[in-house]
């Protein structure tokens, strides 16, 4: 007899039985995965998670305070460590402080403290370390500062081709690119450097000169005709010749909107034919001091007769492009007013030295020249109520036509390098610390990136090109005179007006973070030994006086890099012998008048 078979399970059979078996075991998953993940987030709800490193300060399980507490102090060391970057090839160790870079530490730890519920971060948190990147802060000014310094020395403009003549025949003398560092992104980079201790490179961009060697070729017919043959000049009854070889040495072109345009120096031209105005002139000049006796007394105004220079330019230059007959200008002889007369002189109430300093420096040839240079541009200086002193645009820029040489200046890293105009410096802190102490008011003033001890520390100043000047205003109701005596050891500037205090000291504080310096070897032919000398801060406190009170103080912050000692190698183990920048010598202090 056949057994009936046994009926399945109705639950069995359900279409939906799989389904729900499926979503019961999904439950049990999903339980397990919550307690896990409620698991993870209690793990993590330390402030800090476990295993958090910055600087290479552990803080990991720690509280927000704690942590906050032990990265300030542990990382002290580190965020003040040189950063490194090179630049045009040069090798650069910059201060973090004088780039205005510091650790924020509550920023950096909330970064990466308290509970987080994100299940991707709490993975990344659970089981394993973090090297967290530390956050900055940024002082921008200190930062363009910096970068402003490095771009002093790494800046090289664009040279625009130049017509230049020998005797009278013009030639192109060739342009070349130059560089310029992008100081927005170099400061980027710095900042890059500071949060990661890695070593950047400062971006450096290439600079084109506005004119083109083709456009320059095509300056050089009209040159040509310019100096094709003599002018005659007329003035008065007399008639003078301006030969080609005046005209020459005269003419220069400048690049104006991508062409060259002549220019003609007045003084040359009228100096060339001064012998024959003289019958027809009758010479004036300003007002001006003599300062002999050790006061000042006014030397009164003359007003002259003559050719006026730059009237006598203007006229040459339109005719430079005719020949023949019509190379001929009529200069006219007219009163030639003075620009400071007796009167002007007399109401600007110069009447006593405000101050006087002397800096004393080695001796050497191309120092002699390039202050001597500057102390001319400088001596006979006079400012009004309200002008305000300019070193660069009264010194002009440091080239061999405006009277400069090459010697040793200062360059990237502290290193010294040859270049136009060395020694200039020497004249910026000598104008810069009679103006000091004569109590002008200080518009801009930058210390050297080193000490060098020859200057008084945090009272000294240093000019660049294009990059930075000092600048000092006359804040005073009078006139103020500036002289210059040059010696070859030797600069005096001394002030000339009206006191508006009756005493003005500088009182230096001690030297602070004291930072010592580093050996560097260069084994290339250009290298020139240096000594090295610490880094460090210091305030100077500008203190004035009025009947023997102190009426106000100003205190000047200044921060030295240390100076590297360069040793020069042919090998790593015989040193070169190699000349170097002559020693500094002591700073003799030079008392306020």
């Amino acid at each position: 007899m056949t057994q009936p078979m046994p009926s399945a399970s109705p639950r069995a059979t359900s279409p939906n039985y799989g389904l729900r078996r499926a979503v019961v075991a999904g439950g049990v998953v999903a339980v397990a995965l919550g307690a896990l993940y409620l698991g993870m987030v209690a793990f993590t709800s330390s402030d800090v998670p476990a295993g958090t490193t910055v600087f290479g300060v552990h803080i990991g399980g720690m509280s927000r305070d704690e942590a906050v507490t032990t990265l300030t102090k542990g990382s002290a060391k580190t965020a003040k460590s040189d950063l490194s970057a090179t630049v045009a090839g040069k090798h650069l160790a910059l201060d973090p402080v004088e780039a205005g870079l510091s650790l924020d530490a509550d920023a950096t730890v909330d970064s990466v403290a308290g509970r987080t519920w994100n299940p991707l971060t709490l993975i990344t948190r659970v089981g394993s370390d973090q090297v967290v990147t530390p956050v900055a802060q940024v002082d921008a000014a200190k930062l363009a500062a910096l970068t402003t310094s490095v771009a002093a020395d790494v800046d090289d403009a664009a040279v625009e081709p130049r017509i230049v003549f020998s005797g009278t025949a013009p030639k192109v003398q060739a342009g070349r690119d130059g560089l310029r560092l992008d100081r927005t992104a170099a400061g980027n980079a710095l900042i890059r450097a500071f949060l990661t201790r890695a070593s950047v490179a400062l971006p450096v961009l290439t600079t084109s000169p506005t004119v083109s060697t083709a456009q320059a070729r095509d300056a050089v017919v009209a040159a040509r005709l310019a100096v094709s043959a003599g002018i005659a000049v007329h003035a008065g009854s007399i008639t003078a010749t301006l030969t080609p070889q005046v005209i020459a040495s005269a003419l220069a072109y400048s690049g104006v909107s991508g062409t060259l345009v002549p220019t003609l120096d007045g003084a040359k031209l009228r100096a060339a034919i001064a012998p024959a105005l003289t019958t027809v002139e009758v010479p004036g000049h300003d007002a001006t001091w003599d300062v002999s006796s050790g006061s000042p007394v006014v030397v009164p105004s003359r007003v002259g007769r003559g050719v006026d220079p730059a009237e006598l330019a203007t006229a040459v230059a339109g005719v430079l492009g005719r020949t023949g007959s019509a190379r001929s200008v009529t200069a006219p002889i007219g009163a030639i007013d003075p620009t400071l007369t007796t009167a002007q002189a007399q109401a600007l109430g110069i009447t006593e030295k405000m101050s006087s300093f002397t800096q004393h420096f080695p001796y050497a040839a191309y120092r002699k020249q390039n202050i001597g240079q500057a102390a001319k541009y400088i001596n006979g200086k006079l400012l009004r109520p309200g002008d305000t002193f300019s070193m660069n645009d009264t010194i002009k820029e440091r080239t061999p036509a405006n009277g400069y040489t090459v010697g040793f200046v200062i360059g990237a890293g502290g290193i010294f390098k040859e270049d136009l105009g060395g020694g200039v410096s020497t004249a910026t802190t000598t104008i810069w610390t009679a103006a000091f102490y004569a109590g002008l008011q200080r518009v801009h003033t930058q210390a050297h990136s080193i000490w060098i001890s020859r200057y008084r520390a945090g009272l000294e100043a240093t000019v660049a090109w294009g990059s930075f000047d000092m600048k000092f205003r006359n804040d005073t109701p009078h006139g103020v005179l500036i002289t210059t005596v040059m010696r070859d050891t030797s600069l005096t500037v001394t002030m000339w007006g009206t006191k508006a205090y009756d005493k003005v000291t500088a009182v230096s504080g001690p030297r602070t973070d004291v930072r010592p310096f580093k050996t560097e070897y260069d084994t290339t032919s250009a290298c020139h030994a240096q000594s090295g000398e610490p880094g460090f801060g210091i305030v100077v406190t500008r203190q004035f006086y009025r009947a023997g009170k102190l009426v106000r103080s100003e205190p000047i912050v200044t921060r030295y890099q240390p100076s590297p000692q360069v040793e020069c190698r042919t090998d790593p183990t015989k040193p070169k012998p190699s000349a170097s920048p002559p020693a500094p010598s002591p700073s003799v202090s030079a008392k306020p008048a």
